[in-house]
């Protein structure tokens, strides 16, 4: 039992991961601007992740900014065998809570090379486009890491916050391995976007998977009677209807507290039923 119950999932079709990850986001400061108060209670959460058996972290050079990256590297390098880091580039922060986007391919070039150099690898295993930016044409963004694949700096090219439109843009450009989009059991907008990567085999990393306020709100109906019935959390819950949507959905908790990784990691034990499921489906 634990983690290996959720299953593994192959991105690009060679990097074997368990399906439920952990996003690291929440281990920065206040509006995700620089470090977190305790910064050791940090590097504690990222290594109790992988003693939980988890290979997957997200990051994204915004994250702190800057900081994210750096402490992953300062807390699990070298990486052990197996372990996938995998960053993002394509916003700019201004301040606390402050994103914008910026796709030109001059930043991307830049991003990519800070970030290797953060995470103290040669190469990202997964390097994924933040956001489309309204301003560049959405092919240069992607052509931008393309290039940055072609040399060896990327091994593979994913998306976030796209379009059906958009992901069938950039995969006549460049294999895409991944989509990050927001997804979660009250939010379902892009369906089309998850079914497409369904029947593609991309994995589809849902961002906000617990969304957390809405959750509270749901507490007294469905999801708590299902949550009861399990011994279960609301939040385990709603992790296990993701992990059950789609085989290529790749769940990433973020928290900042050991306790919490450790109850959403316990998630992955926790089956329901298609009765359940169809309760759970209708919350939409």
């Amino acid at each position: 039992m634990g983690i290996d119950s959720g299953g593994t999932f192959e991105l690009g079709g060679e990097l074997r991961v368990h399906r439920l990850g952990f996003g690291a986001m929440r281990l920065c400061g206040a509006g995700i601007w620089g470090h977190p108060a305790d910064r050791g209670n940090a590097s504690r959460v990222l290594r109790r992740a992988l003693e939980l058996g988890i290979d997957l972290i997200d990051t994204a050079d915004a994250y702190g900014p800057e900081v994210n990256e750096a402490q992953i590297a300062e807390s699990l390098a070298p990486y052990p065998k197996g372990v996938v880091i995998a960053t993002k580039g394509g916003l700019a922060r201004g301040g606390p809570n402050v994103w914008e986007t910026d796709g030109r391919p001059e930043h991307l070039r830049r991003a990519v090379q800070n970030s290797l150099r953060r995470l103290e690898v040669d190469c990202i295993d997964l390097y994924q486009l933040h956001a489309p930016d309204d301003a560049v044409p959405f092919a240069d963004s992607v052509g931008a890491l393309a290039r940055a694949r072609e040399a060896g700096y990327i091994r593979h090219v994913g998306l976030s916050n796209v379009s059906l439109a958009q992901l069938e843009e950039a995969r006549a450009i460049v294999p895409i391995a991944s989509v990050q989009n927001r997804f979660n059991l009250t939010y379902r907008g892009r369906e089309d976007v998850l079914d497409r990567c369904t029947e593609l085999g991309i994995g589809f990393i849902p961002w906000y998977p617990l969304a957390a306020a809405e959750l509270s709100q749901a507490d007294r109906g469905a999801l708590r009677e299902v949550a009861d019935a399990h011994g279960a959390t609301p939040s385990q819950v709603a992790l296990a209807w993701l992990l059950g949507r789609s085989p290529v959905m790749l769940p990433i908790p973020g928290t900042s507290r050991v306790a919490h990784l450790e109850e959403n990691t316990a998630a992955a034990d926790l089956v329901l039923t298609t009765a359940e499921r169809a309760r759970l489906d209708a919350m939409a």
